[in-house]
């Protein structure tokens, strides 16, 4: 059972470094998708942060369990955000598929610790 959250845990948090690193640093590509969405660089920036925090903990959690199961419950709550942003403006839904490919992931990782408890 570690194994697959182990396995599963490093490709959400590598997915999530992934995603939160351009935002964090507000590249181009991350600001244009923020506008669009409608939120400021600020906000932005904060939610890149969170993501990267996010994923620490999640690798974190493979040793403190407590700390991996809040950070894949923080993560979901961003996903969910995530996925009623691009509805909000109508977005074609391959561009919410990420998101719930994402949630997908985290919700198999937090059942998993959950089983492990």
């Amino acid at each position: 059972m570690f194994t697959a959250t182990a396995v599963l845990s490093v490709l959400l948090a590598l997915g999530f470094v992934a995603a939160g690193l351009p935002k964090a640093l507000v590249r181009p590509s991350a600001e244009a998708e923020a506008r669009h969405l409608g939120y400021s660089v600020l906000a932005l920036r904060v939610i890149g942060l969170l993501e990267l925090a996010g994923a620490a903990g999640v690798v974190l959690g493979l040793w403190l369990r407590p700390l991996g199961v809040t950070a894949v419950a923080a993560l979901l709550v961003l996903l969910a955000g995530a996925v009623r942003a691009h509805l909000r403006v109508k977005d074609a839904l391959k561009t919410i598929v990420p998101a719930a490919l994402f949630g997908a992931v985290a919700l198999a990782v937090l059942l998993l610790h959950m089983a492990a408890s």
